[in-house]
């Protein structure tokens, strides 16, 4: 007696193909809205404050947005992977963890929801002096601030490619570490740069202020510190073959 195999049909291969899209919006959809929830906090609070002087600490400040990303990580790493950030997706993909034909659509998906939140934002309250927008603190040079921005983020995507993988002690907790970081930078570095990590963070308020005299800044050091971080990665651990980490960057079905 013979077993009868199916034969795939015409359609699978559709639906399949159907299936990968919706996989893909829905990620896409998840960048939008952690981004956007990011920004929120980390624009908002600046807006909140200027509006009502004192009523929020400047610890409060820094510490809101590193407590937001780990609340995102841990709500919606296994969608996206919770990049959040042009300069993590761009990290991923050079680690080899997160395919290069993805990268535009994250990083537009990281545009839109900063650009939504501050529009959420700007609805909400009038547009005042700096709207939350990051720049060079009050005697230093962009050069300084390039510089900062250029370190934290070295050390932002270190903490990121580190503890993305399964042979790394924090594993799951990875969202700690990385708000973590997050908010241990901004307590010191805040007066300096803003903390910003971030090129998406940093556009949308420069964009409701029509202002991107600084915005260099912002562009060059976090890519630059992202990049080397890459290489930093190589030189611990050799070159990225963890499935852990390519589940991390790209996000589980």
């Amino acid at each position: 007696m013979f077993f009868m195999t199916k034969e795939p049909s015409a359609s699978e291969p559709m639906l399949g193909a159907r299936a990968n899209h919706f996989l893909e919006l829905r990620r896409l959809f998840s960048e939008v809205l952690g981004t956007f929830f990011l920004v929120l906090v980390a624009v908002g609070g600046s807006i909140v404050n200027t509006a009502t002087p004192g009523a929020i600490s400047q610890v409060a400040l820094v510490i809101a947005p590193g407590l937001m990303v780990m609340a995102i990580i841990l709500f919606m790493g296994k969608v996206s992977g919770a990049h959040l950030n042009p300069a993590v997706t761009i990290a991923f993909s050079a680690r080899g963890d997160f395919p290069w034909r993805r990268v535009p659509g994250y990083i537009i998906a990281q545009i839109a929801g900063a650009v939504i939140a501050c529009s959420f934002l700007a609805l909400t309250f009038s547009v005042k002096g700096t709207f939350g927008s990051t720049q060079p603190g009050t005697g230093f040079t962009g050069l300084q601030a390039v510089l900062i921005e250029f370190i934290l983020t070295l050390g932002l995507v270190s903490v990121i490619l580190g503890t993305a993988s399964k042979a790394q002690n924090v594993g799951p907790l990875s969202a700690l570490a990385v708000g973590g970081y997050i908010s241990l930078a901004g307590l010191w570095a805040t007066p300096v740069s803003g903390a910003s990590m971030n090129p998406a963070r940093s556009f949308a308020p420069d964009l409701f202020l029509l202002n991107f005299s600084t915005y260099w800044v912002y562009l060059v050091g976090p890519l630059a510190g992202a990049l080397l971080a890459v290489f930093f990665a190589y030189l611990l651990r050799g070159h990225s073959r963890d499935e852990g980490a390519i589940e991390a960057a790209q996000g589980i079905p």
